[in-house]
């Protein structure tokens, strides 16, 4: 099966190349937030495909290691999956882009902040501020159907 790249795996092209970020993580009700910091980088496979490598601190000390990998499948829309060192879970995207082209924004279900085996709703929202900037923020879907936001992720072109 050949084809040829689209608009939407074109601006998949503008993650690529070597990233510092600096985040920081609600850690928990009435607990201070942290911050962390490390590196990503962003290569390609093939013209269809972004794997972007992640390198970090985490909560309490060590590194952390974490792969997305984005895609743009038509008749499916935008696509990916989250691993990281931390947790036995894989995530599974589905994505949707912004009409004016700045903003992808990643939905998945997973483990639930309640710790009792429940499944939760969250988003990840990409937002490019440009060829040398752009935000990752997480946030969680509530009982009430508002959201919650749990991580501010900012990276910069290294």
């Amino acid at each position: 099966m050949d084809g040829e790249p689209s608009t939407e795996h074109l601006w998949l092209e503008r993650l690529v190349g070597a990233w510092t970020y600096s985040s920081e993580c609600e850690m928990g009700p009435g607990q201070p937030r942290e911050h962390f910091e490390g590196t990503e980088n962003v290569t390609r496979l093939g013209p269809f495909w972004a794997i972007l490598d992640g390198e970090g601190e985490m909560p309490g000390g060590g590194t952390a290691l974490t792969r997305m990998t984005l895609g743009y499948q038509p008749g499916e829309g935008y696509l990916g999956s989250w691993i990281g060192s931390m947790m036995p879970f894989m995530w599974r995207y589905a994505g949707t882009m912004s009409q004016d082209g700045t903003t992808l924004t990643l939905a998945a279900e997973g483990p639930s902040f309640s710790g009792d085996g429940s499944i939760a709703s969250y988003e990840d929202i990409i937002t490019l501020k440009g060829d040398n900037e752009r935000t990752l923020i997480s946030r969680v879907r509530q009982d009430d159907g508002s959201w919650r936001e749990f991580v501010w992720v900012r990276y910069v072109r290294a």
